[in-house]
C-alpha cells in the first residue's frame, strides 16, 4: 500500500523533513540499464587487500581452508532487503589449486611462480582476482557468480567478442584462456584476462576539468565510431564457430575476414570442451591454433531477457537474426511461449506498486494479449532508412567503472574498455543512445541541446543554490559534449541519436522483450501511444491494425498516473536512503541506510495510524508493500 494510488493520497516528500537530517542520502556508485528489464549492474572495487602470500611462495591449498573467506563471497556491498539470498547468489566456491594449475599452463610457468592472489573487484555477475607472478607479470582471473545467465553462452560469446574487436585495433584486454563450463581443474567457469594498468574512470570522474571532459568525449566518440562502423551480415552475438558448435550444434553465420589483423600467437584459443576442459592452454608451446578455431560467427543473442529464469531451458529462437523485424519480434515471441507454458496469476514484482492494482494478482493473459498486439505493430517500427536498420555492435554497459584511463602530462587517455559480457549485434536504431552516466535526458535544456550556461542571476543566489546550479551545469555540459563529439567523430551513431522515433522504438521493444513481472501497463501505454499517433509512424496511409476504445485508454492512463506517484515515492525513498539496484548500499553505509529506511517506514505508519478507517489488515498490506520489506523466498521463484 506504499503506492496508495487507490486509497488515501500520500507522498513521501510531505514528511521527509520529519526524519533526522543526519541521515543523509548516499550517492550510489551504480548505473542502470534501459528499462523495463535491468540486469544487476552493481560494479564495485574492493578495498586494497594484501596479496595472499607466504614469504616468496604461495600455497593455494591454504587458501581453501577458510571457505567463508572473502575470496569466495561478496564483501563490497550490503543489501537492505533479502540480503541472505542476494549474498548466496554471489557466493562461488572454486578450487584455487586447480585454478593455479590452469594459470601456470596458460603462462607456461610453474604454480610456485604464482606469488600473489587477491580479490580485485566484484561486479554484477563476476568476481575478479589479481594474479601476480614472481617475475612481476600480472593477469586477472574472473569467476562468474551463480546468477550469471546464460552462463556458458555469455562466457563463450564475450571471449569471441573481445577477440574480434581487439583485432580491429580497439583497446580491449587480451584473453589468455577461458572455460565456459565448470568441468575443469578449478571447478568453475573462468576467464584469464590481461591486467591493464590505469584508473577506473569512476574514481576521477567528478574531479575532471572541462578540457579533460572534452578530450575524453572526443576519444570515446572515436572509439565508439570504430565499434559501430563494423558491418555484420546478420544480428545476434559473436562466438567462435567451434564453441557454438559445442553449445548448440550449429556453427552460426560466419563473419568473413575476421582475425586477419591479429597475430596468431595473440589469438584467443579456448580450452576445448573435449577431454572435459582439462586445462589445454591457449598457446601451449606456441602451438598454432587450428584454422577452424579462428573462425568467428554470429549465433544466439545473449541478452538476458531472452534467457532469464526458466526461459534458459526452453527451446526458443534467439537468433541469429536475418533482419531488424526478426530482432523486434523475437523477445515478444519468447515471452508468449513462456507465458503459455509457465504463466500464472502474479502480483507485481515491485511491492510498492501493488496497491495500484488493489493488491490483486494479475492475469498473464492480459500481457499475452498486449504482446500479440505488439507483434501486429512491430513491422511498422522498422525504419524506412536502411542505414538505421543496419546491424552493428556496441558496448553493452558503458558505465564509468568499465572505462580504464590514465592521467599524465599529455592529459587523460582512455586505456581500455572492459566488460563486454552480453554484447549483441542489433540494428542501429535499437543500439543508439547515451551512456547512463553521461546522459541528462530528464532535463529539458539537455533534451533541446541548448548550449549550457549558468543562470543570469547566478551571483545573486545563495551558496547552496550556486552549488546546485554548478552541478546542474556540469551534467548539462557532459550531455552536450557527448552529443557534439558524437556528431563530429561518430556519424553512424549520431544518425541513430537524432532519429525521431529511436527512443520510442527502444522503449516499446524493451517492454515487449522483458520477462513478465506481473504487469503489462508500460507495454499497453506504449501501444496506445503508437496507435493514437499512427500517422507519424506510417506515411503511406496504411490503416492501423489495432483499435483501443476510449474506456481502455482512460483506464490505462489513470493507472499509469497512479503508478507514477508510486514511482516518485520510491525514488524519494531511494534518494534519501541511498540504495541502488536490489537495494544495494556500500558496506560502510549499511547501518545508517537501514536506520533511515526504518525511520521512514515508522513515520509512514504514524501518518496512517491517524486514519479512522485503518485496520490491522490494511496495516499489514502497507508493511508488505514497503519497498524495503523482504520478499518471501517462495514468491521470488514465481518470477523466474
Amino acid at each position: 500500500m506504499f503506492c496508495l494510488g487507490r486509497s488515501k493520497p500520500f507522498s513521501l516528500q510531505l514528511f521527509v523533513a520529519g526524519v533526522s537530517l543526519s541521515l543523509r542520502p548516499l550517492r550510489s556508485p551504480l548505473s542502470w540499464l534501459k528499462p523495463p528489464f535491468t540486469r544487476n549492474v552493481i560494479t564495485t572495487k574492493t578495498s586494497p587487500l594484501p596479496s595472499r602470500r607466504l614469504s616468496n611462495t604461495l600455497d593455494p591449498e591454504s587458501l581453501m581452508k577458510d571457505q567463508e573467506s572473502e575470496l569466495f563471497h561478496y564483501t563490497t556491498g550490503r543489501f537492505l532487503t533479502n540480503e541472505d539470498r542476494r549474498l548466496r547468489e554471489r557466493s562461488r566456491i572454486f578450487h584455487i589449486p586447480g585454478l593455479f594449475e590452469i594459470i601456470a599452463k596458460a603462462r607456461n610457468c610453474k604454480t610456485n611462480e604464482i606469488v600473489g592472489f587477491r580479490k580485485l573487484g566484484e561486479g554484477g555477475h563476476n568476481r575478479s582476482f589479481l594474479v601476480t607472478l614472481r617475475d612481476g607479470f600480472k593477469l586477472v582471473a574472473r569467476i562468474p557468480y551463480p546468477i550469471l545467465i546464460p552462463k556458458a553462452h555469455a562466457y563463450a560469446s564475450e571471449v569471441a567478442t573481445m577477440d574480434f574487436l581487439r583485432s580491429k585495433g580497439l583497446p580491449i584486454p587480451q584473453v589468455y584462456a577461458y572455460s565456459y563450463t565448470p568441468e575443469n581443474e578449478a571447478g568453475t567457469e573462468y576467464m584469464l584476462i590481461e591486467y591493464v594498468e590505469g584508473t577506473d574512470l569512476s574514481e576521477v570522474w567528478f574531479n575532471l576539468e572541462k578540457k579533460e571532459i572534452d578530450s575524453f568525449m572526443d576519444q570515446l566518440a572515436k572509439l565508439e565510431s570504430i565499434v559501430m562502423s563494423i558491418s555484420f551480415p546478420a544480428g545476434g552475438s559473436i562466438y567462435y564457430a567451434t564453441d557454438l558448435k559445442e553449445l548448440s550444434g550449429s556453427e552460426g553465420i560466419p563473419l568473413e575476414g575476421e582475425n586477419k589483423d591479429i597475430p596468431l600467437h595473440e589469438q584467443v584459443g579456448s580450452i576445448s570442451l573435449k577431454e572435459k576442459n582439462k586445462g589445454i592452454p591457449l598457446d601451449e608451446q606456441a602451438k598454432p591454433i587450428p584454422p577452424q578455431k579462428e573462425r568467428l560467427c554470429l549465433g544466439p543473442d545473449v541478452s538476458i531477457p531472452l534467457w532469464y529464469g526458466k526461459r534458459e531451458k526452453m527451446d526458443l529462437f534467439r537468433g541469429p537474426y536475418e533482419g531488424a523485424l526478426s530482432v523486434l519480434v523475437t523477445g515478444a515471441n519468447k515471452e508468449l511461449a513462456y507465458l503459455d507454458q509457465f504463466g500464472s496469476p502474479r502480483a507485481p514484482y515491485r511491492g510498492f506498486r501493488r496497491d495500484c492494482y488493489n493488491n490483486e494478482k494479475q492475469e498473464p493473459s492480459e500481457h499475452a494479449n498486449n504482446l500479440r498486439r505488439y507483434l501486429l505493430l512491430a513491422p511498422s517500427l522498422v525504419p524506412d532508412d536502411n542505414s538505421l536498420a543496419a546491424f552493428c555492435i556496441r558496448h553493452p554497459d558503458l558505465n564509468l567503472e568499465n572505462i580504464k584511463v590514465s592521467m599524465d602530462s599529455s592529459g587523460l587517455q582512455i586505456r581500455s574498455l572492459l566488460d563486454w559480457q552480453h554484447a549483441a549485434v542489433l540494428p542501429l536504431f535499437l543500439h543508439a543512445g547515451m551512456p547512463y552516466d553521461i546522459q541528462n535526458e530528464e532535463d529539458e535544456v539537455s533534451r533541446r541541446m541548448t548550449k549550457p550556461k549558468l543562470p543570469d542571476d547566478f551571483d545573486e543566489l545563495s551558496q547552496d543554490e550556486q552549488r546546485l546550479e554548478k552541478n546542474l551545469l556540469r551534467r548539462r555540459l557532459i550531455h552536450y559534449d557527448y552529443v557534439l563529439s558524437t556528431a563530429v567523430y561518430n556519424r553512424v551513431h549520431h544518425k541513430g541519436l537524432v532519429y525521431p522515433f529511436g527512443n520510442f522504438c527502444c522503449r516499446i521493444f524493451n517492454y515487449a522483450s522483458a520477462p513478465w513481472e506481473g504487469e503489462t501497463i508500460k507495454l499497453q501505454l506504449a501501444l496506445i501511444e503508437m496507435v493514437v499517433g499512427w500517422e507519424r509512424f506510417v506515411k503511406d496511409g496504411t490503416p492501423c491494425p489495432l483499435v483501443f476504445t476510449p474506456d481502455e485508454i482512460d483506464a490505462a492512463v489513470k493507472l499509469g498516473k497512479e503508478l507514477e506517484t508510486a514511482e516518485e515515492n520510491e525514488r524519494t525513498l531511494r534518494n534519501l536512503v541511498g540504495y541502488g539496484p536490489e537495494t544495494w548500499v556500500p558496506v560502510a553505509e549499511y547501518e545508517k541506510a537501514m536506520a533511515t529506511g526504518q525511520a521512514m517506514k515508522q513515520k509512514m505508519l504514524e501518518v496512517y495510524s491517524e486514519d479512522e478507517m485503518m485496520t490491522d489488515e490494511k496495516r499489514a498490506l502497507i508493511v508488505a508493500c514497503w519497498p524495503l520489506e523482504d520478499m518471501d523466498e517462495v514468491e521470488f521463484e514465481e518470477y523466474k
